[in-house]
């Protein structure tokens, strides 16, 4: 006796809208695990001088997470990038925060250090370090 039964599903999976420029480099970051020539042109055919910023913080080690912010070690300053937020003047000022592909090149460099494995983590809280500095 076969007790296996024979059923099709019909319009049960949710249609996905078609992934954003954005979302397409962060998934095949992922999925790579490191930066391809191939990734590079796209990260940067989508943020132009921003994604160059963001590749060269990465591979020069500038993206750093302490316990309570992730730091991007820009040219003068530390920058803290919260939920694809930052605290430049750029994010603040020139950015459309409607538009995807408008990223800051800080927020760029940790979403693409988190995807290659090259963030800087450090066992304490960065505002004990900050005030030291």
């Amino acid at each position: 006796m076969d007790n296996r039964t024979d059923f099709t599903v019909a319009n049960t999976v949710p249609v996905v809208p078609e992934a954003n420029p954005v979302e397409q480099w962060q998934a095949a970051l992922e999925e790579a695990g490191e930066l391809t020539p191939e990734l590079v042109e796209q990260i940067t055919g989508v943020h132009d001088d921003r994604g160059v910023r963001a590749i060269e913080a990465v591979g020069e080690g500038r993206v750093k997470a302490y316990q309570d912010f992730t730091i991007v070690v820009g040219y003068e300053d530390e920058y803290i990038v919260e939920a694809e937020g930052c605290t430049c003047k750029d994010s603040e000022y020139n950015l459309d925060d409607d538009d995807p592909t408008e990223q800051c090149w800080h927020v760029l460099a940790v979403a693409i250090a988190r995807r290659v494995g090259h963030v800087d983590y450090h066992d304490m809280w960065y505002s004990e370090v900050r005030e030291l500095l």
